[in-house]
């Protein structure tokens, strides 16, 4: 009966936001404004989203609290670390969609983040790891707050550069959330969590809002946060190359978008519409579409791990297709251009 309570809460709060948003977001304030260069959307846009899912994982946290389903639902001090972190992340973002903050002082303010809650919670410190087709462990060491700093730093700005287009970050996000799920990790947090985020795609596909940095910082924390806590406290969970395989196109999309910007000696965060979703969407004119290609490119390489197949094989297979898909809308677009 308990448990029926909490999703009946979770469901009928997120429908109200859903059933009232235009209102709601009048109050809000904070609105995504078009630039004519980056942001390309017609009119303002609320950048709801993120705060929507942080007032649920503290909604979350009181109804447990509440009906002492602690025991029943979470793990430790899994859920306290996920509202700190999550919480310090999503005011790191917040800033950021208003002040513009330099990439230094974002670094400097993870930094210090990553040493508070790892200082308070090592259970999301990366002290080793575990590759599949090795199965061997090794151990960061002295090096270990280095190693947790890169992963939580790298992966925020590969999740918030994948949040170029509308739904791709929600739907690619539910994805990985299904795979905690069937993993067995915290089912019902998860599921409660893929409410809310079904409801703020709706709204985000109907760009009446946007995720934001807030957003993409708050589930960057989430996904990093669970994956290395699963990692540590679970053996059977999933190895390091596998959890790189699931991040795999949001990893190489910013590692190829650092590179190029580099070499046209342009700084390697500042933006531009390179990314994957913009070479394809600037060909085939069609964001459905082009969500479909991109997150068929993310999820096809996970279904192929769950086949037993060899990581190493399918990194090497999901690079092949990846800079392949890339070079064949560079090269169809120059085409075009040419023909005009």
């Amino acid at each position: 009966m308990e448990i029926f309570s909490l999703f009946l809460t979770i469901i009928l709060f997120n429908l109200l936001i859903f059933l009232n948003f235009e209102r709601i977001s009048k109050g809000f304030f904070f609105f995504d404004n078009p630039d004519g260069k980056l942001k390309n959307h017609k009119d303002p846009v609320s950048i709801a989203g993120g705060f929507i899912i942080l007032i649920n994982l503290y909604l979350i946290f009181f109804i447990i609290k509440i009906l002492n389903l602690d025991d029943l639902i979470f793990n430790n001090n899994f859920l306290n670390i996920i509202l700190i972190l999550g919480s310090i992340f999503f005011v790191i973002g917040f800033i950021d969609d208003f002040k513009n903050l330099s990439p230094n002082i974002k670094l400097f303010l993870i930094i210090i983040s990553i040493f508070f809650v790892t200082f308070f919670f090592p259970e999301i410190k990366l002290e080793s790891i575990k590759i599949s087709f090795l199965k061997n462990h090794y151990s960061f060491g002295s090096l270990s707050f280095i190693f947790t700093l890169l992963s939580f730093a790298l992966l925020a700005n590969a999740i918030n550069m994948f949040d170029g287009i509308n739904l791709q970050l929600i739907c690619f996000t539910l994805f990985i959330f299904v795979i905690f799920i069937s993993k067995g990790f915290l089912p019902i947090f998860f599921i409660l969590l893929s409410i809310s985020l079904i409801f703020i795609g709706i709204l985000n596909y109907q760009s009446k809002v946007f995720i934001g940095d807030g957003g993409c910082y708050l589930i960057s924390s989430i996904i990093g946060a669970t994956f290395i806590y699963q990692y540590k406290i679970f053996s059977n969970f999933l190895y390091g190359d596998q959890i790189f395989i699931i991040l795999f196109i949001p990893a190489i999309d910013m590692l190829r978008l650092f590179i190029v910007r580099i070499i046209k000696k342009k700084h390697p965060f500042k933006g531009d519409l390179n990314h994957l979703h913009h070479i394809v969407d600037s060909f085939i004119k069609n964001k459905n579409l082009t969500i479909l290609i991109t997150l068929s490119l993310c999820i096809f390489p996970t279904l192929l791990m769950f086949l037993k197949l060899e990581t190493y094989f399918i990194l090497i297979l999901n690079l092949i297709l990846y800079l392949g898909l890339i070079s064949f809308f560079v090269i169809k677009k120059k085409n075009y251009k040419s023909s005009e």
